[in-house]
C-alpha cells in the first residue's frame, strides 16, 4: 500500500531547471550537481518519466550544458525557454505540465534560492507533490542554498537525493527496474562529502 507522499512513477514528472553553460560553472559543487542529475536523467527511460527542461534567457546564459543534453535526448525531455524565475509562472512550461497531469514533481537544477526556489513554491500552492533532489539543485553562495532548503521545507516541498528518489519509485528489489536502477547508481556512486 503506497503512502500519499510516496514517488509513484504514475504520477511523476521529472522538472530540470536551468542547467546552463554560462552559470553552471558558478555553482558550488556544480560537478556533484551535474553526475546527480545525469543519474535521474538516465532512470527517466527505465520509469517512463516524461521530462522538462527549462532554460532561462538562453541568449544571454548559454543552452543547457552538453554533459546533460545527451540525456535529455535520450529521456525525450521537452525544452522549454523562459524568462520568468519560477518555471510555472511561464505560461508555455506551465501549460506542458498541465497537459501531462502528474501530479507529483521531482525536481533538480539551479538556483537553490532562485528558479527553484519560486518554482517549488508556486507548484505547491496548486496542490502538486513537490520533491527537490538535493544533491541535484545548486546555488553560486551556500547561505543561499541553505536557506532556499529551510524555506522550501517549511512552505510544504519535499526534500530528497536523488538515489533516495530511485529506490523509493521503484519499490522492491524484485521489481522490474531494479536491476536497471542499480546499474545507473554504480555509474553515479554519491559524492563523498
Amino acid at each position: 500500500m503506497m503512502r500519499p507522499s510516496q514517488l509513484d512513477p504514475d504520477r511523476v514528472l521529472v522538472l530540470v531547471i536551468d542547467m546552463q553553460e554560462k552559470l553552471l560553472p558558478l555553482i558550488r559543487d556544480h560537478a556533484r550537481i551535474v553526475d546527480a542529475g545525469k543519474k535521474l536523467l538516465g532512470a527517466a527511460p527505465i520509469f517512463e518519466l516524461p521530462v522538462i527542461a527549462t532554460e532561462q534567457n538562453p541568449h544571454g546564459i548559454g543552452s543547457t550544458v552538453s554533459d546533460l543534453t545527451t540525456c535529455l535526448e535520450e529521456s525525450r525531455a521537452t525544452t522549454i525557454e523562459k524568462s520568468t524565475f519560477s518555471a510555472w509562472a511561464e505560461d508555455s512550461v506551465r501549460q506542458a505540465i498541465l497537459a501531462l497531469d502528474r501530479p507529483q514533481v521531482l525536481m533538480m537544477g539551479i538556483e537553490t534560492h532562485v528558479c527553484i526556489l519560486q518554482t517549488a513554491l508556486d507548484m505547491v500552492s496548486r496542490a502538486y507533490d513537490v520533491h527537490v533532489c538535493g544533491d541535484a539543485v545548486g546555488s553560486r553562495g551556500r547561505l543561499d542554498h541553505k536557506v532556499a532548503f529551510q524555506r522550501l521545507r517549511q512552505e510544504g516541498v519535499r526534500v530528497t537525493t536523488v538515489e533516495s528518489a530511485l529506490f523509493e519509485l521503484c519499490g522492491r528489489c524484485d521489481a522490474p527496474h531494479f536491476k536497471a536502477i542499480l546499474d545507473l547508481i554504480k555509474r553515479f556512486p554519491p559524492s563523498v562529502d
